[in-house]
């Protein structure tokens, strides 16, 4: 019996020396519709893989639509299985990454003896599915990737004990700063799409004379159509009240494209008054927007606020970072629980050498 142990445990350690431990990481099924978190875990999933680590991308029901049409197919090139009449094959040695949404399944997965991590990227919805009273650790969910430092604090907060490590989402080279004049377009995205028409309807009624201006709502839009759609406009506008990172803007910023937003509850701590024009009142949008408006068409936008924009969106698009980070939170993953792993494997060796 406790040979066994032992080939059990070598075998776990030298897993997780060689990197072949799997990390499994569950994503929502979008049904083909462009999101940025499930980008960011596919973004992680592939710089894993680029280092030499082994990660599997999980779904829920066979018939998973996948990222191929408006992410690319390289994404798509990596592992998937689906957990829909599966039995997964979690060794103790192996990890996986759920999004802080699927309270039922950190559940499901309580007794099992493998690393668990939670991913929140989205700080208000990390209770949704928790029984009241229920924390992460009930199920075994010890350690947190999240993806700004406001939310890290709040999720620290409110789960006590866990640990919690920042990873911030990387915005592909497909954004670029424009090298054409913009159009008279306004590019808007909102978390409710009512947003999106109180927005347009009260512009048109309370400035009529800039109907000519066009609207575009760059919801469930394909990344490279997102991309050159931000370089035509002049301005975009962003509306998201929980948000807990915010890539929508800074991509806008990339692409030369001022942004003009409701700053968030959790204010990311990308945002200054020097790379954007931010309002705590959502009714003022529409004034801020008609007035932007006026100075752009005058030409009287000042240069500081794309050289401030530019500089942000720098910071989002660097790559080498961006996988050391990744690289370097789960190599610290993998070495806890090698460590632990052979604490448990000397132990047993001392009492059988008694």
């Amino acid at each position: 019996m406790e040979l066994e142990k032992i080939k059990k445990l070598e075998k776990s350690v030298e897993k997780l020396h060689s990197k072949t431990a799997r990390i499994y990481f569950l994503v929502q099924d979008t049904k083909g519709n462009p999101k940025a978190g499930v980008r960011h875990i596919y973004d992680m999933a592939l710089s894993l893989k680029n280092n030499g680590f082994n990660p599997t991308i999980i779904h829920e029901t066979k018939d998973y639509k996948g990222v191929g049409e408006w992410l690319g197919e390289e994404y798509m090139a990596l592992p998937h299985q689906t957990i829909e009449g599966e039995n997964l094959a979690i060794s103790p040695e192996d990890f996986v990454v759920i999004p802080e949404l699927y309270g039922h399944v950190m559940e499901q997965l309580k007794n099992f003896p493998c690393g668990k991590i939670v991913l929140c990227q989205a700080y208000d919805y990390m209770l949704e599915t928790l029984a009241p009273g229920v924390t992460w650790q009930q199920h075994g969910f010890f350690k947190c990737i999240t993806t700004s430092e406001e939310q890290k604090n709040h999720i620290k907060d409110v789960m006590k004990s866990i640990s919690v490590d920042v990873i911030n989402p990387i915005i592909p080279s497909v954004f670029s700063k424009k090298d054409k004049p913009s159009k008279p377009i306004i590019s808007i995205h909102t978390r409710e799409h009512r947003d999106t028409a109180k927005v347009i309807k009260t512009f048109y009624l309370k400035y009529p004379q800039y109907r000519w201006l066009t609207f575009r709502d760059m919801r469930g839009i394909k990344q490279e159509d997102f991309a050159k759609y931000l370089k035509e406009s002049f301005v975009s506008v962003w509306v998201d009240y929980e948000s807990g990172f915010g890539t929508f803007p800074i991509e806008s910023m990339i692409s030369g494209t001022p942004v003009i937003g409701k700053s968030p509850a959790l204010k990311p701590e990308w945002i200054s008054d020097k790379n954007g024009i931010w309002t705590y009142e959502f009714n003022e949008i529409v004034d801020i927007v008609a007035n932007f408006t006026q100075n752009w068409l005058e030409d009287n936008i000042s240069e500081e606020l794309y050289n401030n924009m530019e500089s942000t969106g720098k910071k989002y698009q660097d790559t080498e970072l961006f996988n050391a980070n990744v690289a370097s939170t789960f190599s610290e993953y993998f070495e806890s629980r090698k460590t632990m792993f052979s604490e448990q494997l000397e132990k047993i060796k001392i009492s059988e050498e008694k």
